[in-house]
């Protein structure tokens, strides 16, 4: 829906009353991926759910949704006569959703594109198929929500997962119970993520590095791994980063950017690279800034900061040594502690083993309005 924000908002301030197709299921070769988007009111259509393939097609349907018809959940792959006629020639199969917005029927609409021009996430889950009041939309912000998918614990649980689906900026569907039972039931809901994905800083082009830039891409991160070593920082040893960068750490970090989700993990234990690299870093609005190191690399890291000037507020956001105590030795073991740190500072998890906790499994959200996006 992104392609076409602008143009549906317009519609929408006006009071007008059109049809909007999303992609919300793909299969093998689909041209456009879910959350792709097509508005269409009389006589005029924008975006695309399948490069041409199907548009005819689904532009009429949503013309009738729009004008009455109930929303629908269509499926368009390709047959033996309907290949060149509203099928997908690629060989693909899309599902598409087709709703009808409006100030009345979509009263939301507003905020979520006001959330998504200040880059701040929102995700929007909406039932499609199923059991469930087909088109019944929750618009959930990281600690707040709004609408109703039909009862309190279907909205509980859908809460819950949109959340983790959110701070990792993923789209898709999602099936419940009518109760929210999480048992792959026919009730499917579409939760459309507006959110970059967190960003994962991680200097020392070593082997734990290797190993926590892969965890950190199954977490949903954007994985930068930075190293000044040209020899050692390169495609073929992190293939799991999305990007590699052969700079000094410090200086690749004062000219990138950094918000309140990103994550810094220093794992260099080299005092030329990691002191200078972590007055920077301590500096910023970093979610998460750990460093790799023995107990006295740790101390004496501290009195280089000190030395250098930090106060000791910003000291103490150093999470040194990095990760949770689980007895890691491995690189890949060691990247498991981190990602167990970061997980339990998102969502406020105490660490413990759940056999020694009691209450709900998923606390509650972070007190806040939600639009801060400083999930980790």
């Amino acid at each position: 829906m992104r392609d076409v924000l602008d143009q549906i908002v317009r519609w929408w301030e006006t009071g007008e009353r059109f049809g909007l197709a999303t992609v919300v299921g793909t299969f093998r070769s689909a041209p456009r991926p879910p959350g792709a988007s097509m508005a269409v009111r009389d006589g005029e259509a924008v975006g695309s759910v399948s490069g041409g393939c199907v548009e005819g097609a689904v532009y009429e349907l949503a013309r009738e949704v729009a004008e009455g018809e109930p929303p629908v959940l269509q499926r368009y792959g390709v047959s033996d006569d309907e290949a060149f006629s509203v099928g997908l020639t690629c060989g693909g199969i899309i599902d598409v959703f087709v709703e009808a917005v409006s100030r009345e029927a979509y009263p939301e609409l507003g905020e979520i594109a006001a959330s998504i021009a200040a880059r701040r996430p929102v995700a929007v889950a909406t039932i499609v198929a199923g059991p469930g009041p087909v088109g019944a939309r929750r618009v959930i912000w990281p600690s707040r929500a709004s609408g109703s998918l039909g009862s309190a614990r279907l909205d509980d649980a859908v809460d819950d997962d949109v959340r983790g689906m959110l701070a990792q900026g993923l789209t898709g569907v999602r099936r419940y119970g009518p109760e929210g039972e999480r048992r792959l039931d026919d009730l499917q809901v579409f939760v459309q993520s507006f959110a970059p994905a967190p960003r994962m800083l991680v200097f020392g082009a070593i082997d734990f590095a290797a190993a926590v830039a892969r965890i950190g891409k199954f977490l949903g991160y954007h994985v930068v791994v930075c190293d000044a070593r040209p020899v050692f920082a390169t495609a073929k040893r992190f293939p799991d980063a999305d990007e590699v960068v052969v700079k000094w750490p410090h200086d690749y970090l004062s000219a990138t950017e950094v918000d309140g989700r990103t994550v810094i993990c220093v794992l260099t234990h080299d005092p030329k690279f990691d002191v200078p690299l972590l007055e920077v870093a301590l500096r910023t609005p970093a979610a998460y800034v750990g460093a790799m190191g023995s107990r006295r690399t740790h101390a004496d890291r501290l009195a280089r900061l000190r030395e250098a000037g930090l106060p000791e507020a910003e000291i103490a956001r150093l999470r040194s040594p990095i990760g949770l105590d689980l007895g890691a030795r491995t690189p890949e073991e060691t990247a498991v502690s981190i990602a167990a740190e970061l997980i339990g500072l998102r969502w406020g998890g105490s660490g413990r083993p759940l056999t020694e906790t009691t209450g709900r499994i998923h606390g509650d959200p972070a007190p806040g309005d939600g639009d801060t996006g400083d999930a980790l």
